[in-house]
């Protein structure tokens, strides 16, 4: 059976007409003719019985009938639900972020893409920076954002901006009034960072430990916004991606340039390479990459 020979048959069946039929398909009665006798010699079998004056449906024709509209309802259905998606006026797309981003940046972007596409749903998955490339790789998203590794391995890589970490102080310390600070003298205090395998905690420890050794963790968190809180109430100090300044700042804490080393890696965008994005997904990275100025951000320089 086609699409055309059924549509053929449906419409007779429905008016009982060839006339009728060939009008409302646009149809000459020869080419409608033909698409019903192929349609019954695929099937092996009369559906339609046709006189001079009347056509009727024989019992395997009546059979056939509301398997016929359920048929070309679906059909019409994935159409429409197709086009709806590749016109991004219906559709999903899922995203992986490292936490640090997903609450802190991505928000503004998701609203600029909700603002061009409202009819599409976006997930959003906030996991650890090494779960976002698994689940690329593993295509249970499409699109992911995290700071940029030693090997991309089948990954498509492309930038938003270099991030550093800053220092981060409780707002009431001598600290706090500095306009920049380095890691010998921020390393004296109690440090707060985040549990491994985190990526930031993992960063920290293979960039420092040529000048200043093992980190003199007193406190470690699975979670920023503890990390925050513990360092407003005067646990000690931290260092976070300058995309946290705002998330540490609400949270009562203090972020400061930090120096000797400066530690900083690229953050952006992660897609399979040689991967066709689906349409909602190319849209959105369309937003995160151009539409988005990732430069405005205030970050505290040396």
């Amino acid at each position: 059976m086609t699409i055309k020979q059924l549509r053929a048959f449906l419409a007779v069946a429905q008016s009982l007409s060839f006339a009728q039929a060939c009008e409302r398909l646009h149809l000459s009665q020869p080419a409608l003719s033909l698409a019903i006798k192929n349609l019954e010699d695929s099937l092996g079998g009369q559906l339609l019985v046709r006189t001079t004056r009347s056509v009727a449906l024989t019992p395997e024709g009546e059979t056939l009938l509301p398997i016929a509209r359920r048929l070309l309802a679906d059909w019409d259905n994935a159409e429409e639900l197709l086009r709806q998606h590749f016109t991004l006026q219906l559709g999903k797309v899922s995203i992986a972020a490292m936490p640090s981003f997903a609450g802190n940046l991505l928000p503004a972007a998701l609203k600029a893409f909700r603002d061009q596409h409202p009819k599409v749903n976006v997930a959003v998955h906030d996991v650890i920076n090494e779960q976002v490339l698994e689940m690329v790789r593993n295509r249970r998203v499409e699109l992911g954002i995290a700071f940029e590794p030693e090997s991309l391995d089948g990954l498509d890589f492309m930038p938003f901006y270099t991030d550093r970490f800053v220092a981060v102080v409780p707002a009431g310390c001598e600290l706090a009034q500095r306009a920049e600070i380095g890691w010998k003298e921020l390393l004296q205090g109690n440090f707060i960072t985040l549990q491994r395998p985190s990526a930031v905690r993992l960063m920290l420890e293979q960039v420092l430990a040529p000048q200043h050794g093992r980190l003199p963790v007193a406190f470690e968190s699975h979670q920023l916004v503890t990390v925050g809180r513990m360092v407003a109430q005067g646990l000690g100090v931290s260092a976070v991606p300058s995309l946290c300044i705002q998330q540490m700042e609400e949270l009562g804490a203090r972020c400061i340039a930090l120096h000797s080393p400066q530690v900083e890696r690229r953050v952006g965008l992660f897609r399979l390479a040689e991967h066709q994005l689906s349409t909602a997904a190319q849209a959105l990275s369309d937003v995160l990459l151009n539409a988005h100025d990732w430069s405005r951000m205030d970050l505290p320089r040396p």
